[in-house]
């Protein structure tokens, strides 16, 4: 089987990568649509916002194209032998939702090394059989910590958890953030969590560096227990930050990041204008352009901070 166009994320959790094949496709043609998380972690939003972005190329699913899902469930582990398994089934595309699927996607589709992120030539020119659409994960967690620490201005020693697992995610993170500390004038510590079983650790290791504040790195492992982390965070007394909206629904003190929904919308168009014949190294990478910030100001009365005005006044979502 000749591999050829294929679309990946660089990093965060809204983007794709599709890859389509010259080998002999069924009349209708097929999208393998991988995700690190859970159908329930990514919430129907987003899945429709892909589905509403590949409508708009003119692909409907059931009725000209078919779409097989597949979930890791947070076990990046299992990502490989998913995408190994949809290129022996000959998708026409491949739609990599995560970083870590994307990465495996690379893997199996292209044989380089997942760990180096040198996927694209550039934003404007990826070349070769490569371009997508970026949530800019990585580069707005430093602005996550300026945010906590904007909120608790006398704060010194701040904590950013990530997941070892997620080995490219959780370096980038920790670069950046770290980075960002120095600037500030922070001491910051890095805490390690792969899975729900370590959580209570991290929290015990909060207590031991005296942090401040807490900010939660992306990643699938914590999106799909993001609500269980707000209930830690709440009952440790841990102001935090998260990427995802849900946390500070859930009780966590605040959230920043991108509108994924769009990121999935923008997945979906580029997905369908592989089918249709575009070629990846003429489609830019697209970059996310708008970010929400979610305070819970009732979170904040409880754990005795009050936010700044001209924070509360920025806030796109105020939580009673």
């Amino acid at each position: 089987m000749r591999r050829r166009d294929f679309i990946k994320g660089i990093v965060g959790s809204a983007t794709v990568w599709p890859f389509a094949t010259r080998a002999q496709q069924p009349t209708m043609p097929v999208i393998g649509f991988v995700n690190a998380g859970s159908a329930r972690g990514l919430g129907q939003g987003e899945l429709q916002a892909y589905l509403k972005g590949l409508g708009e190329t003119g692909y409907v699913e059931g009725q000209n194209v078919l779409i097989e899902y597949r979930w890791a469930e947070g076990q990046t582990d299992r990502l490989p032998a998913i995408m190994a398994d949809l290129v022996h089934r000959q998708v026409t595309v491949i739609a990599a939702t995560t970083t870590p699927a994307a990465l495996a996607a690379q893997a199996v589709t292209t044989g380089s090394d997942p760990i180096q992120l040198g996927l694209v030539a550039s934003l404007n020119s990826p070349g070769g059989n490569v371009t997508g659409v970026t949530s800019m994960i990585v580069e707005i967690t430093p602005k996550r910590l300026e945010l906590l620490h904007e909120a608790m201005p006398k704060a010194g020693v701040m904590t950013l958890l990530v997941n070892p697992e997620d080995r490219a995610l959780a370096q980038g993170q920790s670069r950046e953030v770290l980075s960002a500390a120095r600037r500030l004038g922070l001491e910051l510590h890095v805490l390690n969590a792969s899975s729900e079983r370590d959580f209570d650790a991290v929290f015990a290791d909060l207590n031991r560096v005296s942090a401040a504040g807490l900010v939660i790195g992306a990643g699938s492992a914590f999106l799909l227990n993001i609500e269980q982390l707000a209930a830690l965070t709440l009952r440790h007394r841990v102001p935090a930050i998260s990427v995802w909206r849900n946390f500070a629904v859930a009780g966590g003190l605040m959230s920043y990041g991108p509108i994924f929904g769009e990121s999935y919308r923008l997945a979906g168009i580029y997905t369908g204008r592989i089918l249709k014949g575009e070629r990846p190294a003429n489609l830019p990478v697209q970059q996310a352009s708008k970010f929400e910030l979610q305070l819970n100001q009732k979170t904040a009365k409880s754990l005795g901070i009050t936010i700044p005005l001209s924070l509360l006044g920025r806030a796109d979502e105020v939580i009673e």
